[in-house]
């Protein structure tokens, strides 16, 4: 049985080893203990998880952005979206993602919008059975 439910101080130990798995490196346990405090408090940050047999398996973010364009409703962007390789295709993501989805519904967000890197194609093809659709735009980054 999976279970969807916002991430609590006591799970950063599991979720910085997820996040290792998804990006290669070490996460700073002390900083990112703080970040979480800063991210809670803000009420803008949504980080579940997905705990299957109690063990945290997968894990996202979405943060709720105000916009000044138009009717000004806010809008949602997901990021750190990750299902252990141990886990896979089980429907862990959709979970995740559908709960992510009905949050943003609940704060009146207008969209949902994130990128995924481009050697990702099986991500790719899991979004756009959810309803995402690749829209052609160019991501640009600058590391500081």
């Amino acid at each position: 049985m999976t279970e969807i439910k916002h991430i609590a101080e006591s799970d950063l130990p599991a979720l910085a080893r997820l996040y290792e798995e998804l990006m290669g490196i070490p996460t700073n346990g002390d900083r990112m203990l703080q970040v979480f405090r800063s991210a809670e408090s803000s009420g803008n940050y949504h980080i579940l998880g997905a705990f299957h047999e109690g063990e945290l398996a997968g894990s996202l973010m979405g943060i709720i952005c105000l916009d000044f364009v138009g009717s000004c409703k806010p809008f949602m962007v997901i990021e750190n979206v990750i299902v252990s390789s141990r886990i896979r295709r089980q429907g862990i993501g959709k979970k995740l993602m559908e709960a992510i989805e009905q949050i943003a519904r609940d704060h009146n967000c207008g969209y949902i919008i994130f990128v995924s890197g481009e050697q990702r194609k099986e991500a790719h093809q899991f979004y756009e059975k959810l309803g995402y659709r690749d829209e052609q735009v160019e991501g640009f980054r600058k590391l500081l």
